[in-house]
């Protein structure tokens, strides 16, 4: 759908949803009873999410999820796309930040890397969401500041810091994602990586001649055995995080040389 994408609703709608100032709750056993608020409708729909992916998700399934009816949700949500804007910021303003400024900065690095991937694993219809066009709102904006903060310090120019940054959750998104279409390719076959080549070799040694494909026959041998199967995805997380980090390292000697 055109709307399963981030920042698709009215601009001007969606960011005074995302400020909005936070009401104070009644005092407990006083005055009417607390009705419906945007941050329930936001739980109820980041519920749906998760059990059944954003498909499920709709005005009527958070309504029945509620208790109430679709057109009492549009008082407080104008659609889907507004909607989907406050899950994402919700989930920003989640996210730990719980290394300090003082720790080494690849420590400070990694945790900005781990905490993404964790958010895409435990949420995996945010790692399949275009997200050229973030939600502008608080979660998203104390999720930057902290994570550049990872960078602030090292000698790098501004637009590197940003672009470091960029580069860093490009990559966690992309293992993240292939991680989870793993999963889910598992999942749709009831067969685990290392069942699926198990039941498939004898066609694979019928039709593959290893003296014509010698590197494919030894490589794919070598990680076939260490992973269990054709991927890993901790792995290549993990040997993928450690090259972005040298690659940064890199950069950061490489500035402070220009700079004399």
């Amino acid at each position: 759908m055109a709307k399963d994408r981030s920042s698709a609703g009215d601009p001007s709608r969606t960011l005074a949803l995302l400020w909005r100032e936070p009401g104070r709750p009644p005092a407990a056993g006083r005055g009417p009873r607390q009705g419906l608020t945007v941050d329930a409708v936001v739980q109820a729909a980041l519920e749906l999410a998760d059990a059944d992916g954003l498909d499920a998700v709709s005005m009527r399934r958070v309504a029945q999820q509620l208790g109430v009816t679709p057109m009492t949700l549009y008082t407080y949500v104008p659609g889907k796309a507004e909607l989907l804007d406050l899950m994402l910021d919700t989930l920003f303003q989640w996210m730990p930040r719980s290394v300090t400024a003082d720790a080494p900065w690849r420590e400070r690095v990694t945790a900005v890397a781990e905490a993404n991937r964790a958010l895409y694993l435990a949420h995996p219809w945010v790692a399949a969401l275009p997200a050229t066009r973030p939600p502008l709102g608080p979660g998203l904006i104390a999720k930057y500041e902290h994570e550049l903060s990872a960078f602030d310090g090292l000698g790098l120019p501004d637009l590197d810091i940003d672009a470091a940054l960029t580069h860093l959750l490009g990559f966690v998104r992309s293992t993240a994602r292939t991680a989870l279409e793993t999963q889910a390719a598992a999942a749709d076959s009831a067969m685990s990586d290392a069942d699926w080549w198990e039941a498939n070799a004898p066609i694979l040694a019928r039709v593959f001649d290893p003296e014509r494909f010698p590197l494919a026959t030894r490589i794919g041998s070598a990680a076939g055995e260490a992973h269990q199967g054709a991927y890993s995805a901790d792995h290549a997380y993990e040997f993928g995080l450690a090259r972005v980090l040298d690659g940064f390292a890199a950069l950061i000697t490489e500035r402070a040389a220009a700079r004399g």
